[in-house]
């Protein structure tokens, strides 16, 4: 059972009435009958939506590369493919080693035609 200090008590009470606030005005706007004579169309305009999608837009013209983005594409882009690309090669190059030497038999190769 915790306990809620004072502040966070403000806390929740402040961020619970801007809900509301924000509620009331979304309903208020959505269900007003004149909405069609602002040329608004069908939807409300939210502005934190807005401004989401701004941000979203303009990422790439604030981004700055760190350390820890370049070691985030190395190790989640570059790295799997490198391994991938070295597993294949090397079971590969094993494989044809016995083509070549003998040890796997023509009828037993998976690709009789390559």
């Amino acid at each position: 059972m915790s306990v809620l200090t004072k502040e966070e008590q403000e806390l929740i009470c402040r961020k619970h009435e801007q809900t509301l606030k924000l509620r009331n005005e979304y309903l208020k706007q959505s269900s007003n009958p004149f909405r069609h004579a602002t040329g608004e169309g069908g939807t409300v305009f939210d502005a934190g939506l807005a401004r989401f999608q701004a941000m979203r837009v303009s990422n790439y013209e604030h981004f700055k590369p760190t350390g820890r983005s370049f070691r985030s594409g190395l190790f989640a882009v570059v790295l799997p493919i490198v391994v991938y690309a070295w597993a294949l090669k090397s079971e590969r190059d094993s494989r044809e080693q016995k083509y070549r030497t003998g040890q796997v038999a023509y009828k037993d190769r998976q690709f009789k035609f390559i």
